[in-house]
């Protein structure tokens, strides 16, 4: 029997996280997957056939995913009686490696986000987002190969950590007149309030990761992008806390901007930028830009917007990491897209793309070439859903299981 009440576990190995965070994967692992709400079974059911298809392309029968259904959202609220299932967070934390599709959250109202919700409670403090261009797809920008850039968003801090209070509550009244009686802050008595927390420690360990990768795939650059010229002592201080990193634990391999004079030395440069500049730079000049580190709510519009360069978010792939534990899920970077349920038209690359980054992360790196070799040729052909059919010329629009099956006929 089941140790979980609603999850069906299949036949297959876990995932082995060695000290130091190193990925052991055996050759069947089981990995969870949640459909997601709205359009989110049409694009899984596409994505898993196709990761399927890539995995026997590349192993034939010696490899496969053992698929485990978790739940979260509409659908787990009718199963499980619950839009986060305890047992869902249960079995993240025990097969360490899930991916899903895009799940509710109600605006102004209602539950708060699933996704935040998911990312902190299981300390996924990482929200790592690639943002390249393929040849062929659409774009707004004249050169939107110069963008290659991976983003590092702190996931579990900033105003995204949920400590506010709404206007006119006994709450906010309370908090309104300490901070002016302790603090002498006029703040208006008809404002709702929150809080918004940068530590030493959510600061550092995600600038770790953003520095790691950069050493890893031989990046030139990582740059710190905060607001500090105005929230000196939140985002102004991030920047200090990762300047100060680099001293403490990477001098070897990396300098900060300050301490190079200008050189390098052949060393990973480690700089900065106000976040309102860089929106402006990654247009203007985007190759000066390859690793990103920044906090929640500056990463949430900063990955939006490079999205927007390549493609649109339809195309945007992401990841939520802790690099301490392993523990990562993989997801759908756009929302539900209600209107389009069930209608088997919407692009699942999405989905298909932080798959690309899950099989990278769990080291099977020949499925993610394969895959992302043929979803080259496959946007080259002008063999597209809807999204990007309406934007070529001459493009053959086909269904989101048509794309799925022409991305497969290119592996």
């Amino acid at each position: 029997m089941s140790r979980f009440q609603h999850i069906q576990v299949p036949q297959g190995e876990t995932i082995a996280i060695r000290s130091g965070g190193a990925i052991q994967t055996p050759d069947q692992p089981i990995i969870g997957f949640i459909e997601g709400d709205g359009t989110g079974p049409d694009i899984w059911k596409a994505s898993k056939y196709l990761f399927d298809a890539a995995v026997k392309h590349c192993y034939g029968e010696k490899r496969r995913i053992a698929w485990m259904e978790i739940f979260a959202g509409e659908k787990a609220n009718r199963v499980c009686g619950s839009y986060m299932p305890e047992e869902t967070l249960d079995a993240i934390r025990e097969f360490q490696v899930a991916i899903k599709g895009p799940l509710t959250t109600p605006i102004g109202g209602g539950f708060r986000s699933l996704n935040v919700t998911l990312r902190q409670k299981l300390d996924l403090f990482a929200c790592v987002r690639p943002v390249r261009y393929f040849k062929g797809v659409p774009s707004p920008v004249v050169n939107p190969h110069y963008v290659d850039m991976i983003i590092f968003r702190e996931n579990t801090e900033d105003v995204y950590a949920g400590f506010e209070l709404p206007q006119g509550s006994p709450e906010a009244q309370k908090l309104l007149q300490f901070c002016h009686t302790e603090f002498g802050w006029d703040i208006r008595p008809d404002s709702g309030v929150g809080v918004k927390p940068i530590s030493i420690t959510g600061s550092k360990r995600l600038i770790r990761a953003a520095i790691h990768h950069a050493i890893r795939h031989k990046r030139k650059s990582v740059t710190l992008v905060h607001k500090g010229n105005i929230m000196k002592y939140t985002e102004g201080a991030f920047m200090k806390w990762g300047y100060d990193l680099v001293r403490e634990e990477f001098s070897e391999v990396a300098v900060g901007w300050e301490d190079c004079k200008g050189d390098p030395g052949g060393k990973i440069l480690v700089k900065d930028t106000i976040a309102d500049i860089f929106l402006q730079q990654i247009l203007t000049r985007p190759k000066e830009f390859e690793v990103i580190a920044t906090m929640n709510l500056n990463g949430d519009y900063m990955s939006d917007a490079l999205a927007a360069q390549v493609g649109g978010i339809g195309i945007a792939p992401g990841a939520n990491i802790n690099y301490e534990t392993g523990a990562a899920v993989f997801e759908a970077t756009h929302g539900t897209a209600p209107k389009y349920a069930n209608l088997d038209k919407v692009n699942p690359s999405s989905v298909v793309l932080s798959g690309v980054m899950m099989f990278e992360y769990i080291g099977w790196q020949e499925v993610a070439d394969a895959l992302v070799n043929a979803m080259t040729k496959t946007y080259t052909a002008k063999t597209v859903t809807y999204d990007f059919a309406r934007l070529m010329k001459d493009a053959q629009e086909l269904k989101c299981s048509e794309f799925a099956k022409a991305v497969a006929d290119n592996l």
